[in-house]
């Protein structure tokens, strides 16, 4: 392990273990039941600031498929197409708190972080501040580690390759979260960038440099403002290698959206949520409607419109 390498590994290791809400691991525990995956992973806004209102993110990451329950048809597709995404709900002291989980292999989840990756899913999540709320073992946790150290440095690789200039460190950031978001396709709009930024550019600040140095780029600093030793060759070859992945991102992640309404576990009542959280307006479901979604899903959406529809009525 190099120099920078133990630097990242001091940030990480401190956020990793940062406390969170009790709630947070009592909702974890119900969610895995007797399952035992390597580590569940903890990210996204509701970490960034606590809303029992809200949903909370979550990866669980599994040695094997196969070590979650699912149908051969879902494991079939979380193989081609990692990950699949199911949400959960719970009462934990009289709060139901709500979840969104992503399920994928170790194996996937190290390949999504390398800088060979053509897609950015993985390592611009785990760029960011990232909580280890349930974990196997030591060894587990090292794995784990490893793999958001190689999420930072292939992000960070990215920063340098696809901005010129000189710009205080946290600035090469806020360029890759807005363009990984146009790349992704997300609905939110690219200016998303600047809010994960949000009170956490000291955190960035203190990543850029050994990041870049256990990327193996070298660097200048002037006033406060950073700039990596690229040649334009180098910059153009990233360019065009961004653009293709891009594209492919863009596929990908609609492929992954109609993956999801045949593997999205409990997305009724997930729909139902969403609907009663942006409307007001509470969408009730009938146990076979809970149980079959996609079956059901021309008539929810009707039910859906016609609710909307009162609530604009007045």
């Amino acid at each position: 392990m190099t120099e920078a390498d133990s630097a990242l590994d001091q940030i990480l290791i401190g956020e990793l273990t940062t406390p969170v809400d009790p709630r947070l691991h009592t909702l974890v525990t119900q969610i895995l039941g007797i399952a035992r995956p390597l580590g569940v992973l903890f990210y996204g806004s509701g970490l960034r600031q606590f809303d029992p209102e809200g949903l909370f993110d979550f990866y669980i990451v599994l040695e094997r498929l196969s070590d979650w329950p699912a149908s051969p048809a879902a494991m079939l597709a979380n193989h081609l197409l990692p990950p699949n995404v199911f949400y959960a709900e719970h009462e934990i002291d009289g709060q139901v708190l709500r979840a969104k989980i992503a399920v994928l292999t170790v194996q996937q989840l190290r390949a999504g972080a390398s800088p060979r990756s053509t897609d950015t899913t993985l390592w611009a999540r785990f760029c960011q501040p990232v909580r280890l709320v349930w974990v196997r073992n030591p060894e587990a946790a090292d794995t784990l580690l490893a793999i958001i150290r190689s999420c930072v440095t292939t992000a960070a690789g990215w920063t340098a390759r696809l901005e010129e200039g000189a710009h205080p460190p946290e600035k090469w950031w806020e360029a890759l979260f807005r363009r990984t978001y146009r790349a992704e396709l997300r609905v939110e709009k690219s200016a998303r960038g600047s809010v994960i930024m949000q009170g956490q550019d000291a955190r960035y600040a203190a990543l850029t440099r050994p990041a870049w140095q256990s990327a193996g780029l070298a660097f200048d600093e002037t006033g406060g403002c950073v700039a990596p030793r690229l040649s334009k060759a180098q910059r153009l070859r990233a360019g065009r290698r961004w653009e293709r992945m891009a594209h492919k991102g863009r596929w990908r992640n609609v492929a992954r959206l109609i993956k999801a309404a045949f593997t999205f576990k409990n997305g009724a009542a997930y729909l139902a949520w969403k609907i009663e959280r942006h409307s007001g307006f509470v969408l009730k479901l009938s146990p076979f409607e809970a149980r079959h979604p996609l079956i059901c899903l021309p008539r929810l959406l009707w039910r859906a419109r016609k609710i909307f529809l009162s609530g604009m009525q007045g």
